[in-house]
């Protein structure tokens, strides 16, 4: 109860605030590319049930069809205004409205696409107890993870069979550990590491998932 009205205030605080800097988003992206502002893709939501995240479009438009749903490396289908989106996490920003519609939390596992939750069907049944969020203790620890991604010869294998489990390990924990003081802790040090331009973490070894 206390976590859902701390999202609808701040997530419409949030809005009003950051409006116009949507506003310039928005325009940039309308600008330089052709196709929507908007990205909208189905994620799983709270007990399974889909909803249609928002961002900024940061590639070319139909990209999902001209290479699938992960992007690693230097991916030609960002464009140039998408890539300093992506850097900056501003592509991120309409996500308030996921939050305030109820769709998502400020803090909570990401959420993730239906053919990668249906690989691990019994994490994700423990998962999607709560609402996916916009940052949790995974977001943090792959802040870089298109450039984690590049390092593997297979990126779509490395996700599913290296940082995917990490990823539900990670995010079980943040459920066991979960508080709205650990979600103001997680909000803050996003906050701080969205300005930080620091080296890209090696890649987690598949014989050592970190935890």
């Amino acid at each position: 109860m206390i976590k859902r009205a701390f999202d609808l205030v701040v997530s419409f605080c949030g809005l009003l605030v950051l409006s116009p800097v949507m506003l310039i988003c928005a325009v940039l992206v309308w600008l330089t590319s052709e196709g929507p502002v908007f990205f909208r893709q189905e994620r799983m939501g709270r007990n399974g049930k889909p909803f249609h995240i928002l961002k900024f479009r940061s590639m070319v438009q139909n990209a999902p069809s001209l290479g699938g749903a992960l992007t690693a490396g230097r991916d030609p289908r960002v464009t140039r205004v998408g890539a300093f989106l992506r850097k900056t996490k501003l592509d991120e920003l309409p996500q308030l409205i996921n939050v305030f519609k109820g769709e998502m939390s400020f803090v909570g596992p990401r959420p993730e696409v239906r053919k990668y939750v249906e690989k691990y069907p019994e994490d994700y049944a423990e998962l999607l107890r709560v609402r996916p969020g916009i940052t949790d203790i995974a977001s943090l620890k792959y802040r870089h993870e298109t450039e984690i991604l590049g390092q593997y010869p297979d990126p779509e294998k490395a996700y599913v069979e290296v940082v995917l489990p990490d990823k539900i390990a990670l995010g079980k924990e943040y459920i066991r550990r979960s508080s709205l003081w650990l979600d103001l802790k997680l909000i803050l040090m996003t906050a701080l590491r969205m300005s930080e331009s620091g080296p890209v973490e090696a890649r987690p070894d598949a014989s050592q998932p970190s935890a």
